[in-house]
């Protein structure tokens, strides 16, 4: 199939389940109102089609919205048709998979269409945290969908044919289509909106299906399944690609499979799953270099917290605690991004990852394989916050600040003799990883080839972990 193929709604939700596994519901439901002309217009399930089905054995819900019908557009039948979805899988703990292609809200039902935004909004709010949600943009997605779709725990886009937008790209003032289009794939994806873009439809819909089989179907089940990979396999290659993670968690991972999440966004932090044992682990890490399937390197990265890192790490730990996805980090860090942009941002978002770490009640393993400096050390998941486990890698650097800036802070005025011989001093008592495993601070030094054996190991030990927290309503970092 071409990048530009278009896939009917039920076309969609074929490519999506499994094979004759889709039932539908509400298949004769349609719109109530007869204002301005609607009564002379058909309307075949309200334009939007909704039911269920399996996706590798697994139940899901699905809607699929048909730009046949009026366009998509959102009317009050329409809407109500998706919260009945809703309804089924908060009743039996299923994820809800939205296939978007929506023109808005249907003007000539104006209050109903508009109460009925407002009703999936709230169904939305109610399953957040309970049944994963997914939404893919085939066509139109603005305005009120674009908040809805972001509401979502994930949201997929093809690179041609679909848009998402609260405004459309020509009533952002000083800015036109041509110029720059801030409802395609691509500037989506680089805001951090979309999570993953993919060739064509037929891509995205067989990308949906490999993360519904990395989540569990709710907050109250395991995502475990078999492993046929080696548990002592070794990772000899590990170390020439930590700098960048997408490539190292491909490495350790069970099969080698790593599914990375919004990877044109923030690419100094990494994010996504992988299986260990065959159980799912969410993955965050600092990347200082993008590696191509060669091995050389195509970009580098500073090893500094940003705020959108921050924010894509915090969001992405507050998933995995949701849904007991236990969560490992890579941290190789030296502090905080120095830009004036970034200071009016990085606190707060560095305050919001410091909590999503600290919140989490789910296993927690931290390996330090570079650099841990400073407080943006403490904020990647360490044994300060509460990582239950922290190794480090050999030759690991953990500390307040380099060595060698320490020394000539401590010794200003004295000669650069006497600041190399303090700097040495230094970095052995205070900034390396023996001397942090000493206070009890890393819990095992390891060496790069043994990671996919430790990490299975760690995991499979707190696998049963449980952790009391102060009774509260909810935090509010």
């Amino acid at each position: 199939m071409s990048s530009t193929a278009k896939l009917s709604a039920r076309d969609r939700i074929a490519g999506l389940l499994d094979e004759s596994s889709f039932v539908e519901i509400g298949a004769l439901v349609t719109k109530r109102n007869t204002d301005f002309n609607l009564a002379q217009t058909e309307a075949p399930s309200d334009g939007v089609i909704t039911g269920y089905g399996l996706i590798d054995g697994s139940l899901v819900y699905v809607y699929s919205q048909d730009a046949e019908v009026l366009n998509g557009t959102m009317g009050e039948m329409h809407a109500n048709k998706i919260v009945n979805i809703y309804d089924l899988a908060l009743k039996v703990g299923a994820p809800v998979i939205g296939l978007v292609d929506c023109a808005g809200m249907r003007l000539q039902e104006a209050t109903d269409a508009l109460a009925g935004f407002g009703k999936v909004y709230l169904k939305q709010s109610m399953a957040s945290g309970v049944v994963p949600q997914i939404t893919a943009v085939f066509g139109t997605c603005g305005g009120g969908c674009a908040v809805s779709a972001a509401m979502s725990d994930f949201t997929f886009m093809p690179e041609e044919g679909a848009r998402l937008f609260v405004n459309s790209p020509n009533a952002v003032e000083g800015n036109f289509t041509g110029k720059c289009d801030t409802s395609a794939a691509k500037f989506q994806a680089a805001a951090g909106t979309v999570d993953v873009v993919k060739e064509d439809e037929a891509q995205v819909l067989a990308s949906i299906r490999t993360l519904v089989s990395f989540l569990p179907s709710n907050n109250e089940t395991d995502c475990v399944t078999d492993c046929t990979d080696n548990l002592n396999r070794a990772t000899a290659a590990f170390a020439e690609e930590i700098c960048d993670p997408a490539v190292a968690l491909a490495d350790i991972a069970d099969d080698n499979n790593f599914f990375e999440l919004k990877a044109e966004y923030a690419k100094e932090m990494v994010t996504g799953f992988l299986r260990l044992n065959g159980t799912t682990v969410g993955a965050v890490a600092n990347r200082s270099a993008v590696l191509d399937e060669n091995g050389k390197k195509t970009a580098s990265f500073d090893t500094a917290l940003t705020a959108d890192g921050c924010k894509k790490a915090a969001s992405f730990v507050s998933f995995c605690d949701a849904f007991e996805i236990p969560v490992v980090t890579f941290t190789n860090v030296t502090g905080y991004a120095a830009a004036m942009q970034e200071e009016k941002t990085v606190a707060a978002a560095a305050a919001g990852l410091t909590n999503a770490f600290a919140s989490a009640t789910v296993p927690k393993v931290n390996l330090i394989c570079g650099a841990a400096m400073g407080s943006a050390y403490i904020t990647m998941n360490s044994k300060h916050i509460g990582a239950d486990l922290v190794f480090a890698l050999e030759d690991a650097k953990i500390g307040m600040m380099d060595a060698s800036l320490a020394a000539q802070i401590m010794y200003a005025g004295e000669s650069e003799a006497v600041r190399k011989e303090k700097s040495a001093e230094y970095e052995s008592l205070q900034g390396s990883a023996v001397s942090a495993a000493k206070r009890g601070y890393v819990d095992s030094i390891i060496s790069a080839d043994a990671v996919r054996q430790q990490l299975v190991y760690a995991f499979e030990m707190l696998y049963t972990k449980r952790e009391a927290r102060p009774s509260k309503k909810h935090g509010t970092v």
